[in-house]
């Protein structure tokens, strides 16, 4: 214990008389032009293209259709599948898929089959007829829900995996800026696609062709998935845990055993690294992470309805309601990156630093 006392307070030193030299903002901003960067822009939109078209655009199709409000509000559960996808993840983080990992890599081919199924059920979407079939319709937005949070996963590791931590601010930023393009794209692009092609095939179908349309875009993110490649396998850090360490290195000789050390890996370990990274904050932030999009989620596929039974238009809605927001959140993106990058990610003091690190001891 001593010795990791002396270690530690000597690094902490060598750190505190040597302070890091920042980077200028030109050097900043040049970070945008990294390789790995640019992906996320793309991935970025792969990503955020699906949420709106099982969330306010599909309400929008529906109440279009002439489909109740209180059917309309039961679709909000599918968007369910983004709030609990943590059951999932380590399935999507340590499994491999045949044949696709050993091609692609264990990122990529997730992120490839989730973008599959979101073009399946789009498509599927857009040849049933949402009138007459809701149930069908369910189905197939359920698929998209679950895949694209699928991918979700997926993405999110491979941007932490691909880049040095100063570099994830700006990782993020283009990332949402991405994100924020594609439900432009899917919010008011779907809705004067389902506008103006009306009069020349129908209300119905001129929404089985937006809807069309939007499963064609994801072919941005299938190109982006085949011309990138797969991050490194990254460093596993030491987690502290006893318990955990030896279900970890510990040579499992039954199936029951080896169910347990693959669980310890997948699920407990991050847990345990979790906690000891937040302390008795770690509660409360989950409780955030998991609480802070509820009424968002819930209450959001109701919001195009209530304005085209007040009687705006679909081209009023795409053009006022989707672009609110939408530069500001962008600017302030990628404010964020430079600020990471210039500044690093939560930069604290030497004092709070060795404080903190003695009481964890």
């Amino acid at each position: 214990m001593s010795s990791r006392h002396s270690s530690s307070s000597s690094a902490q030193s060598s750190l505190a008389s040597q302070p890091a030299q920042r980077p200028s903002w030109s050097e900043a901003i040049a970070v945008y032009r990294q390789p790995r960067v640019i992906t996320m822009l793309f991935l970025g939109f792969a990503a955020g293209l699906p949420l709106l078209l099982v969330f306010s655009t599909l309400s929008a199709w529906l109440r279009d259709m002439e489909v109740s409000r209180s059917a309309i509000g039961f679709f909000g559960w599918v968007g369910i599948t983004y709030s609990i996808k943590v059951f999932w993840a380590p399935i999507v983080d340590r499994v491999p898929l045949p044949w696709l990992t050993a091609a692609l890599g264990k990122r990529r081919s997730w992120i490839l089959l989730g973008q599959f199924g979101i073009m399946l059920g789009l498509l599927g979407m857009a040849l049933v007829d949402a009138q007459n079939n809701l149930m069908a319709v369910a189905l197939m937005a359920l698929v998209v829900a679950f895949s694209s949070s699928t991918q979700d996963i997926a993405i999110d590791a491979l941007r932490i995996e691909a880049a040095e931590p100063e570099y994830q601010g700006a990782m993020s930023a283009t990332y949402i800026l991405g994100y924020r393009v594609a439900m432009l794209v899917a919010g008011a692009g779907a809705l004067y696609i389902a506008q103006y092609a009306e009069p020349m095939v129908g209300k119905a179908e001129a929404w089985q062709w937006s809807y069309a349309a939007m499963a064609s875009l994801m072919l941005v993110g299938v190109v982006t998935v085949l011309v990138i490649g797969e991050p490194s396998e990254p460093n596993v850090e030491h987690l502290g845990d006893e318990l955990v360490e030896e279900l970890l290195h510990r040579k499992a000789r039954s199936k029951p055993e080896r169910a347990a050390v693959w669980f310890a890996s997948a699920v407990v370990a991050p847990f345990v690294d979790f906690f000891k990274r937040n302390g008795r904050f770690a509660l409360v932030i989950l409780l955030f992470i998991g609480m802070f999009r509820l009424s968002d989620i819930v209450m959001g596929i109701m919001a195009n309805p209530f304005y085209l039974d007040l009687g705006f238009s679909k081209a009023e809605i795409a053009s006022i309601g989707k672009l609110f927001g939408f530069f500001m959140t962008i600017a302030g993106s990628f404010l964020g990156g430079l600020m990471v990058v210039r500044y690093g990610i939560n930069p604290v003091s030497y004092t709070h630093l060795r404080a903190h690190e003695t009481d964890s001891y």
